[in-house]
Formats: structure tokens, C-alpha cells, sequence
């Protein structure tokens, strides 16, 4: 039965994971939805995915001339993903712009043109007619609709509203983190009959995934999402590190410079409770737990707290150095006891997996 419903509920959603159009030269993608949706946003990750990902050279255009506030922000995130940025100062005809941004695009060898437009608080005829006007005027490649999918039926009938006025390719959700908001991709799948291309799930420009349908059904269904953590992972992973740290425990010199260089690595994979999320059978049980991303900071806080030597040789922790980190941490003794005791417990079982090549044995090890 589960089975049954599982694959059904992919089917709806489409199947198959399906990517973006990047065939032109440049490829043109036009950005549509409601103000306050996340297109600014999203423009900005998918420019860093192909970026880092793709290897493409990608122009953002800042199109929504009714809120500096919005332009600024693209000049932001522009900068932090090291993408040029497309504006023009005192120019209120976003048709025009993006005309003059494909000419300057075209002209300095970009491989993709990111356009943002403006956005209402709801669905109005002036936003409509302005947005068909730019589709006509560029021609873009891709036309990808943005929804926040927290909005829930709402964001099913403004979709079908830009889907009549635009013939959209392809639907964004953001803000989908956790395992509670399935809903909405479902239903938006079924009523415009137009692929989910892909889900934000999180603030941080990383915070992007490709959408695949069976996984979702996956996470509707409560199963969790391994393949998912398990690709966010690898983007984190360095085969050299891994091996050096892999000699390193099976030595038994897992120190503590290591274990905040795997808590770094955590915390770009995005928030813990979406990560939590994506291991089979606990989405439900913290569906409802408040998980602070901010989590790691007292850990962060005595590591940094102790000397070189004292990081490389745990074992020289002794009372009057905790007393002191704890001072220099504003934390506790007894919090910088219970992190030393937990690394100590974890450099164990690490070493105990490496050096064993008998599953029944490790387990028998572990029971005593």
C-alpha cells in the first residue's frame, strides 16, 4: 500500500526531475510571481548554482524599477556569488531594460541572462500586461514562476493566473524546508500541468535543490529524504580530507581541529532541521521542535576558547584549562566537560568503526 501510494504521488508531481532551458546564446531566463514570493532571491541561487555547478558566466538584471529596495538587493546578492548585476539608474521602463541588458549581455560573451521582474501583493492586469510585454520583447528561453509554498492554495491559483497570461515552463517552490508543505506541489502540478523545476529550502544561496518527485513523495509520506542529504553531503566532501582524516582516527589523533572542520561542513550542507528532516522516520517526530540554527555556536565557542596545543591534545584537558575555557566561552565547566566527554565518546567509536572489519563484532562491541 505504501508502495502504491508512494509511486502515485510522484506520477502527479511529474516523474521525473526536469532542468532548466540553457540552449540559447545567451539563454534567457525571465523570472515571474507575487512580491514577496522570493524571486529576487531565487534569482540570485540559481545564478550561484550555475556558477559553481555549471561553470556558466551569468548576468542578473534587476527589472522590478518600482523598489530600489529590490535592485539593491540583487546588487547584493550579486556581489556575494560574485555575479555582475545589470541596472539602470532612474530608468522606469523594465521592457527597455531588459532589452539593453541582452544587448550588453550578447556583447560581453554571458552564457546566461537571469532576468527579475516586479511583483505585486496580488495578481493585477498592469503587472500582467508588463510582464507579457518583456516576455514578447526578449523571447526568453525559460519562463520560471516563483511561489511561495507557504501560501498554500492561494499559491495554486496565482499560478494557474500567470500560467494563462504567460505559458510558463516551469514552477519555483521556496521556503520548503521540513516535510509539512508537500501540499501545494502537489496541487500545482495537477492544475497547470507544468513541471516543479526546483525547491528553496533555506535562506543561505546554497539552499537549492533540483526537484525530484519520488523524493518528495518521500518526504510527504514521512520517509525522509537520504538521497537528498546524502548529495548535499558530497558537494561538502573532500576525498583528500576524508582520507587524511581517516588515518588520523584509525591512529587515534582525531582532535578537535578536526571535529569543528566537520561542524563547518555541516553547516554549509543549510538549517539542521531541514537536514533532520531528511532522515527516514524523524521529519514527524520534530515537525513540531524548534531546532536553533544557532545550535553549534557554544561548541564553536570553547574549541576557540582552547590553545593550539590544547585543541591538537585533548588529552591535556585538565581542571584548571576547563575552568578557563569555560571562562573564555561564557560558558559553563560543567557544558565544556559534557563537549570533551561527547568528543571523547565519538573519537572512540570512530576508531572502533575504522579498525573493524566485522559488522557482528562492532555491534557486539558497542552492546558492552
Amino acid at each position: 500500500m505504501v508502495k502504491l501510494v508512494h509511486d502515485e504521488l510522484a506520477a502527479l508531481m511529474g516523474g521525473e526531475a526536469v532542468d532548466i532551458n540553457l540552449k540559447g546564446n545567451p539563454a534567457i531566463i525571465l523570472m515571474s510571481g507575487l512580491q514577496g514570493s522570493g524571486k529576487t532571491t531565487f534569482s540570485g541561487k540559481l545564478a550561484n548554482m550555475l556558477q559553481t555547478k555549471r561553470n556558466k558566466k551569468v548576468l542578473l538584471v534587476a527589472g522590478d524599477v518600482y523598489r530600489p529596495a529590490a535592485i539593491e538587493q540583487l546588487k547584493v546578492l550579486g556581489t556575494q556569488i560574485g555575479a555582475e548585476v545589470y541596472s539602470e539608474d532612474g530608468s522606469k521602463n523594465p521592457v527597455q531594460i531588459a532589452e539593453n541588458a541582452l544587448k550588453y549581455a550578447k556583447s560581453n560573451g554571458f552564457d546566461v541572462v537571469i532576468v527579475d521582474t516586479a511583483g505585486r501583493l496580488a495578481v493585477d492586469e498592469a503587472m500582467m500586461v508588463e510582464i507579457k510585454s518583456i516576455k514578447d520583447a526578449i523571447n526568453p528561453d525559460e519562463i520560471l514562476f516563483v511561489v511561495d509554498s507557504m501560501t498554500g492554495q492561494d499559491a495554486v491559483n496565482t499560478a494557474k493566473e500567470f500560467n494563462d497570461r504567460l505559458d510558463f515552463d516551469g514552477v519555483i517552490l521556496t521556503k520548503l524546508d521540513g516535510d509539512t508543505r508537500g501540499g501545494a506541489a502537489l496541487s500545482i502540478r495537477s492544475v497547470v500541468n507544468k513541471p516543479i523545476k526546483f525547491v528553496g529550502t533555506g535562506e543561505k544561496m546554497e539552499a537549492l535543490d533540483i526537484f525530484h518527485p519520488a523524493r518528495m513523495a518521500d518526504r510527504i509520506l514521512g520517509m525522509g529524504d537520504i538521497v537528498s542529504l546524502v548529495e548535499r553531503a558530497q558537494e561538502q566532501y573532500d576525498e583528500e580530507e576524508a582520507k587524511r582524516l581517516q588515518k588520523k582516527i584509525a591512529k587515534n589523533q582525531f582532535d578537535f581541529n578536526d571535529f569543528i572542520a566537520q561542524i563547518h561542513q555541516i553547516k554549509k550542507m543549510g538549517n539542521l532541521k531541514d537536514l533532520a528532516s531528511m532522515i527516514p522516520g524523524v521529519g514527524k517526530a520534530i515537525k513540531d521542535i524548534d531546532i536553533d540554527d544557532n545550535a553549534f555556536k557554544s561548541i564553536e565557542a570553547i574549541i576557540y576558547s582552547m590553545t593550539p596545543e590544547e585543541r591538537t591534545n585533548p588529552e591535556i584537558l585538565n581542571g584548571s584549562r576547563r575552568a578557563r575555557i569555560a571562562k573564555g566561552s561564557g560558558t559553563t565547566i560543567q557544558e565544556v566537560n559534557r563537549l570533551i566527554k561527547q568528543f571523547d565518546e565519538t573519537r572512540k567509536m570512530m576508531r572502533m568503526v575504522t579498525q573493524t572489519k566485522n559488522p557482528a563484532n562492532l555491534m557486539r562491541k558497542m552492546r558492552r
